[in-house]
């Protein structure tokens, strides 16, 4: 099967699941686009039936007669549109709102059951797997944007970096317990004068992140550099290491070092490449592997 039969395929398992093929909608006696269009006008902005009819690609005669069935039943209100005289706004009456909120209610109620079966940890995979696909398809793919550390980033920081490593080398779950105690030190005792983490976000989904930490007056730690799989070779891991050696150099420091396996390829070209210089590299045993342990510096 190949993807376009497979996104197909899930299509068709999708939409039945929620019912998006039957007559009625929520058996509420209201097709799919009818209840789409209470949904637009039940937001509480003013809209046009040309805005509407643009905004979900319905043919404007089919939008009109949904209009009219919707007038006759008085749940809409049309206004003049004081920024053109062509126009009228739309809005729901409180007898429209009545007649949606129990959608909005048996929905919810839908959606709660079919994802029950699920403990709240599916439930999440799940959610991030649609905002994914949801920021793939937008225009673009979004913009890939660097921010500040906010809450629940620590967690998605350790689980992240214990699966991929697990997968990608092997290491067993002492790496992620360093990681959460990296982590834990930093938030218990982070400076904001100089030191900072950065994660890199798209369309709300987290792709990767790098920390700057103090280690003296002198010297500034590179530490928790990730970068997901799904944006490897998109330029990102230049762009974290980019930030994190710039803020360093800003805040004064003179050199910044990092710890690093010799299996990790990929970032020490990155690092070879941007300056940085192997200093130390000593075989040893850790996280269940045979690993060789590398120090790298930077002049700044």
């Amino acid at each position: 099967m190949d993807r376009i039969d497979r996104i197909r395929a899930f299509n068709r398992f999708y939409t039945g699941r929620l019912g998006l093929l039957e007559k009625s909608y929520l058996s509420s006696g209201l097709t799919l686009p009818e209840v789409r269009v209470l949904y637009e006008l039940a937001e509480g902005e003013l809209r046009t039936a040309r805005g509407l009819a643009q905004a979900f690609g319905l043919d404007e005669g089919y939008l009109s007669r949904i209009l009219k069935r919707f007038r006759a039943r008085g749940w809409v209100v049309r206004r003049p549109d004081p920024q053109d005289a062509r126009q009228s706004l739309l809005s729901l009456t409180p007898a429209g709102l009545a007649a949606f909120r129990p959608l909005v209610q048996r929905s919810r109620s839908d959606i709660g059951e079919m994802v029950s079966t699920l403990d709240p940890a599916g439930q999440e995979a799940l959610c991030a797997a649609m905002d994914r696909a949801r920021g793939l398809l937008e225009e673009g793919a979004g913009e890939i944007t660097l921010r500040d550390l906010a809450p629940g980033d620590a967690g998605w920081i350790i689980s992240r970096h214990g699966a991929l490593y697990a997968a990608d080398e092997g290491y067993d779950m002492r790496f992620e317990g360093l990681v959460a105690g990296i982590l834990a030190g930093f938030i218990e005792r982070h400076d904001p004068d100089c030191e900072r983490g950065w994660i890199a976000e798209r369309a709300g989904e987290r792709l990767g992140c790098i920390f700057c930490v103090r280690e003296s007056a002198e010297v500034a730690r590179l530490r928790l550099f990730l970068v997901e799989p799904a944006a490897r070779g998109t330029g990102l891991g230049k762009r974290l290491l980019a930030a994190c050696t710039d803020y360093a150099r800003a805040r004064g420091y003179r050199r910044m070092v990092l710890w690093t396996h010799e299996s990790h390829r990929a970032a020490c070209a990155l690092y070879a490449a941007t300056g940085w210089r192997m200093v130390e590299a000593v075989p040893t045993q850790a996280f269940g592997q045979a690993v060789v342990d590398q120090t790298w510096e930077l002049a700044l």
